[in-house]
């Protein structure tokens, strides 16, 4: 059946959320699809109708008519217009079931997996402040909410991009995600940069000084801030720094690089600890984890500690037991386990990663673990399990595009009797879990909720070798 498209659908309501945040409308019998930030099922809305598929189309909100009764007041004024937050407007409960629906859907239609022994979700204590890291973008174009036809007034802009427009961003004074004192440094740097001789970053043109801003808080209290500079200014980069030590006297960690390249990367650039510790710490039942510029660890730090505590409990390791930790990072999980193990081996494709996770063995006097690095699918094959010994539990936190297949095939060759596998995209999780199922048995499947007004969610599924 053809589909017309580009059509404007005047007045329909919203019936229920999708996946990825997405909400659906139906037009004489049509799935259509829309952008579900700032949208709740109830809304009168109309609509453009852009793209038709074979079984669904597109379309793109055009105005909201009126809303569902539903809806409460978001706590940023911002929402809507940024990409971070999409669900404010949603009450918290609300939300968990929303993503545990997307969760138990997912795993359903794609991977004909039960979930009626599922357990409910876990939620997140702290819905707000919660975030241990957020970036920031200095930007010589300005993303204005409103027309404004004054010639002089000011387009650069400290805060977050604005979806789908690189080169634009939106001002922020205040986010609702992380703890002080990320507001009043982002404020500091704001006015600092505004009031300096030099320039916003241009992403278009390339050119500019003040580039990025990055702030993690950690549980423990200690802040670390990381500034990108465009231009390798020495005696005032000094200068800026030297002053903001002196504004904020409690800051843990401080530090820059250089950035001259066409993108923001900094994974392979050179760090410059300017004061302070090249890291913060977080602790974990007794265990501390540094954490640098370029390390990886969950952006919810009391969520985490569930989620790990969750993959403890799956994973029923004994001291006996030889246990994998695929895709380890910074080696927290391996490194969270090792106590409870004969051994534990880490593989990550990240080599820094792996050096932290050697480092916070170290000085946490684990000797029990050890890691590898390199691509997955190269590193993870028979001859290194026969080398390392063959696991007895294996757990997997794999990227959200889910596990390579040849990663896969290595698993139901070595058969370990029991897997855990974490994940942030539950459709990769399903088609992976599909794959699986020709040797393993569903055992537990807990969803955990790390991040609180956005339809993202963890899943964790527990998987026992059939008998």
């Amino acid at each position: 059946m053809s589909r017309k498209s580009n059509y404007i659908i005047e007045e329909t309501e919203v019936l229920d959320f999708a996946a990825e945040g997405k909400c659906i409308i139906k037009n004489e019998g049509e799935v259509i699809f829309l952008n579900g930030s700032n949208l709740h099922p109830g809304d009168k809305v109309k609509v453009l109708v852009r793209k038709s598929k074979k079984k669904y189309s597109e379309g793109v909100l055009l105005e909201i008519i009126s809303q569902s009764p539903g809806r409460i007041s978001p706590e940023c004024k911002h929402f809507g217009v940024c990409g971070g937050c999409k669900w404010q407007h949603l009450p918290y409960d609300v939300q968990l079931i929303q993503k545990q629906k997307q969760v138990f859907d997912q795993l359903n239609r794609l991977g004909k997996i039960s979930t009626e022994k599922a357990k409910d979700i876990l939620g997140s204590k702290n819905t707000f402040f919660y975030r241990n890291k957020l970036e920031f973008t200095f930007s010589a174009a300005r993303w204005f909410t409103e027309l404004n036809n004054e010639k002089d007034i000011d387009h650069r802009a400290l805060g977050f991009h604005i979806p789908g427009r690189f080169e634009k961003v939106l001002p922020v004074e205040k986010c609702f995600l992380q703890p002080d004192p990320s507001n009043a440094i982002l404020n500091y740097f704001n006015e600092i940069a505004k009031n300096s001789d030099y320039a916003f970053y241009d992403h278009k043109q390339h050119v500019g000084f003040w580039r990025t801003l990055m702030i993690r808080v950690s549980s423990t209290g200690q802040t670390m801030v990381f500034i990108q500079f465009a231009q390798d200014q020495k005696e005032y980069i000094t200068k800026v720094l030297t002053d903001f030590n002196a504004k904020f006297p409690e800051i843990y960690s401080l530090n820059y690089c250089i950035n001259t390249k066409r993108n923001d990367s900094y994974f392979d650039l050179d760090i410059v600890n300017f004061s302070g510790k090249p890291y913060i710490e977080e602790n974990m039942e007794g265990l501390t984890f540094r954490i640098g510029v370029k390390s990886f660890y969950q952006t919810n730090s009391h969520q985490a500690y569930e989620l790990y505590k969750k993959v403890r409990e799956f994973a029923q390791i004994t001291n006996e037991d030889i246990v994998y930790d695929l895709y380890t990072g910074t080696g927290t999980i391996a490194n969270f386990l090792a106590k409870e193990a004969k051994k534990v081996v880490g593989i990550e494709y990240i080599e820094e990663a792996i050096q932290n996770a050697k480092t916070n063995a170290e000085i946490n006097n684990i000797e029990n673990t050890s890691f590898y690095f390199g691509d997955m699918s190269k590193i993870f094959t028979p001859e290194f399990v026969e080398k390392n010994q063959k696991p007895d539990v294996l757990i997997t936190d794999p990227p959200r595009a889910g596990m390579d297949k040849a990663v896969i095939d290595v698993i139901l060759e070595i058969k370990p009797k029991k897997i855990v596998y974490v994940s942030c995209n539950a459709a990769t999780q399903a088609r992976d879990l599909a794959l699986l199922s020709e040797s393993y048995e569903i055992d537990q499947i807990q969803p955990v909720d790390m991040f609180p007004h956005t339809f993202h969610v963890e899943n964790v599924v527990s998987l026992n070798l059939k008998k």
